[in-house]
């Protein structure tokens, strides 16, 4: 499926604001939250995602057609790879290994600011590595 590539970057600005209020205030919860946001988008399609309905019905109506569109593949996997990361700073903060929190977020923000300043996409990078290796696998 083609998706338009503002709606994930769209995602990543929104995903940054909350990835830097967990990391200011060290919110298990809210990154648990997030974690959650994350497994919608990875295991539902971007269109599930609650970040992803935002951009669709508020935002989308109000731009011109995209450009270009993109596979969804790639972003779905990056959300994945978000959903590791913001899983594992959550359990950081709620058990108490704040530093396993902190560097777990921080990974996460700095992917998530990445695509939204720049564009640039690390999970999507990543994607047709991991495809090629299962080829090479027989998977």
């Amino acid at each position: 499926m083609q998706i338009d590539p503002r709606g994930p970057r769209f995602a990543a600005a929104l995903t940054s604001v909350v990835l830097a209020a967990a990391l200011i205030t060290g919110s298990g919860v809210l990154l648990a939250a997030q974690a959650l946001v994350f497994a919608l988008g990875a295991f539902g399609g971007l269109r599930l995602s609650p970040y992803g309905w935002l951009y669709q019905a508020f935002l989308l109506p109000r731009l011109a057609s995209p450009s270009e569109t993109e596979d969804e593949r790639p972003p779905r996997f990056a959300q994945g790879v978000g959903l590791v990361f913001a899983a594992v700073g959550a359990l950081g903060f709620l058990t108490g290994v704040t530093w396993l929190g902190l560097l777990a977020t921080a990974v996460a923000l700095a992917a998530a600011f990445l695509n939204a300043v720049f564009g640039y996409c690390l999970g999507c990078e990543i994607y047709p590595l991991v495809r090629r290796a299962q080829g090479r696998l027989g998977a």
